[in-house]
């Protein structure tokens, strides 16, 4: 399953989310889910709505809720998975019944978040234990926890990679276009997957923000600036997407791809790369162990670019999880966010990085370790403003629907130029930025 099932968040869908739920708050607006003090005392029943529909098929999650259970033996844990996790939730935020457990979809605006969603404490307080809390503050206050920090970056198959006679990752955009050539030319695997048809993972192109230069400030950029300027994060990355497919880097028909049957692939040596997450790693692994692969062929490498001789890497939240402000149980319901955070082991699971502060990085990325590779988080302080304008502009950067198009008009599809297609984005995004912030 994908690290988020995909956030296609059109414009009209938006407006009528938020349009259908103007009553939902009511008495309940700015509650808060206090942690429990006495585990003895939590009951109820508890439903928890998650995109990992692959964990619950095969009974992960009712393994941690039996392990929860050991500690609140009076609280039922029902799970609701569900396969496209963002246009089926926000059809249920328009009633009061999403769950007690759910985690923020993106189509929520961050100043709405008092409205659906009961606080989990003060991000003064949280940020003490905490990553990422500024993610869901509002007001001051925090309304949802990620149970993972992840990081973006090519997972490959470095068998393949060395087969090519790669043996460093690559430091800038056009090494790593030398690099994809030689996969083509030297083994048989496909040197880039675009995994296009399931339209998700084109957002995580997205997430090279900040990478490239190193900002902590990119998100401030993206409200403030044109993020397809010249050189600008999002140019850097999306031009490399637009070049690895126009130069037949990457698979012969897009439409084609299969997420599920590219994890085998790529431990099989058919692919060599695709760009993912941290995240990733262990399914690709996993993948290869059921393909009589060695699972430590998966490697995972950062955006080809450096600052100073460092690469950099930005880490930040998944899915944010939440509890319902009209939970009749938001006891329960805190307190499976707080285990499910801070004692499942489901960043372990899944090789992720913990949201605890003084938590150790995971396994995958001793490389990045061994490399010097900078690890940062964003500001995010300006992050209400650049979904603001990201959803009245009705670019999407974060849904797959113009990368599918930049993907179209880099292999022929569609007519136009990489200037032309970026410019007009940008013409788009800074033309809203304008009424957003008059």
């Amino acid at each position: 399953m994908n690290r988020r099932t995909t956030l296609t968040t059109a414009l009209g869908a938006a407006v009528l989310l938020l349009a259908g739920c103007t009553g939902t708050g009511g008495s309940t607006r700015g509650a808060d889910a206090e942690a429990p003090t006495d585990p003895a005392r939590v009951s109820g029943t508890i439903t928890v709505l998650t995109q990992r529909t692959d964990l619950v098929q095969d009974g992960t999650m009712d393994r941690y809720a039996a392990a929860f259970n050991r500690t609140y033996p009076k609280v039922k844990v029902k799970f609701q998975a569900l396969a496209n996790y963002e246009s089926e939730v926000k059809i249920r935020m328009n009633t009061e019944n999403y769950g007690d457990v759910l985690m923020i979809p993106g189509v929520i605006k961050k100043s709405d978040y008092p409205r659906f969603f009961a606080s989990l404490g003060t991000r003064a307080e949280r940020a003490k234990k905490y990553r990422f809390t500024d993610f869901t503050a509002v007001g001051g206050k925090v309304y949802g926890q990620s149970p993972i920090g992840v990081t973006p970056g090519f997972v490959y198959n470095k068998r393949v990679w060395k087969q090519a006679g790669i043996t460093r990752w690559p430091a800038t955009p056009a090494e790593f276009l030398t690099a994809l050539k030689a996969v083509k030319q030297k083994t048989g695997a496909v040197p880039y997957y675009t995994n296009f048809a399931a339209g998700w993972p084109l957002t995580s192109w997205t997430f090279v923000n900040g990478s490239v230069h190193c900002d902590t400030g990119a998100t401030t950029k993206l409200a403030e600036g044109n993020p397809w300027a010249e050189g600008a994060d999002l140019r850097v990355g999306d031009t490399l997407l637009y070049d690895i497919v126009h130069r037949g880097l990457a698979e012969k028909d897009p439409t084609t791809t299969n997420w599920e049957a590219s994890k085998g692939r790529l431990a099989k040596g058919e692919i060599a790369t695709e760009w993912l997450g941290t995240w990733a790693v262990i399914q690709f692994r996993d993948a290869a162990k059921k393909a009589g692969q060695n699972p430590d062929d998966i490697g995972f490498m950062p955006f080809p670019a450096q600052v100073g001789g460092t690469f950099c890497a930005v880490v930040g939240p998944d899915y944010n999880q939440a509890v319902n402000v009209h939970s009749p149980h938001k006891d329960a319901a805190r307190a499976w966010i707080d285990w499910f955070t801070d004692k499942s082991g489901y960043d372990k699971d899944n090789l992720a990085i913990s949201p605890l502060r003084d938590a150790p990085l995971p396994s995958v990325l001793k490389p990045y370790e061994d490399a010097g590779v900078k690890l940062i988080e964003l500001d995010d302080t300006a992050g209400a403003e650049v979904k603001q304008i990201d959803s009245e502009s009705e670019v999407g950067i974060n849904a797959p629907d113009y990368r599918q198009k930049l993907v179209d008009l880099a292999r022929g599809a569609r007519g136009g130029s990489l200037d032309g297609f970026l410019d007009d984005l940008g013409e788009k995004w800074t033309g809203t930025a304008k009424r957003v912030g008059s």
